[in-house]
């Protein structure tokens, strides 16, 4: 499967996985859940995988989701979001904290939203100066 969304490689038994949209701060959109999911699929079922290093490019790590992507027309009704955090991020998290090697998670720069607790998914967190945890789900309605 070709990346859009994603940077993805496999080498030494590291597998690095680096979100790649710097221009939204690498949020995650349906497409790059999808990528990102085949990704760690990739890496559970190589038995030469023996760690996962997880990073986002540019400026920041992740800021959650890209609420652009669930726009509606006007008069529509509002997207639920919490069905995105049950389609998407739920499965996501339980997918890195099953994985059966060690998870290594890079912080650079603001890790927003749902971008926040991808980090505290992972069995390592190296986070840079720069890095900063924003939990702001009660400004969209949701409980984290």
């Amino acid at each position: 499967m070709a990346f859009e969304h994603i940077l993805f490689s496999i080498d030494a038994g590291v597998a690095l996985l680096s979100l790649n949209r710097p221009d939204q701060l690498n949020s995650f959109n349906a497409q790059m859940h999808g990528e990102v999911k085949e990704a760690l699929k990739q890496v559970r079922e190589n038995p030469d995988v023996r760690v996962l290093l997880l990073t986002g490019e540019g400026r920041g790590f992740c800021a959650g989701q890209d609420l652009g992507d669930r726009n509606v027309a006007p008069g529509s009704s509002a997207p639920d979001l919490g069905e995105s955090i049950e389609q998407f991020y739920n499965p996501l998290i339980r997918q890195l904290r099953d994985l059966p090697l060690p998870v290594i998670c890079a912080v650079n720069g603001v890790a927003a939203g749902a971008g926040a607790n991808i980090p505290l998914a992972c069995d390592l967190v190296l986070a840079a100066r720069s890095a900063s945890f924003i939990q702001a789900f009660c400004k969209i309605g949701l409980i984290p």
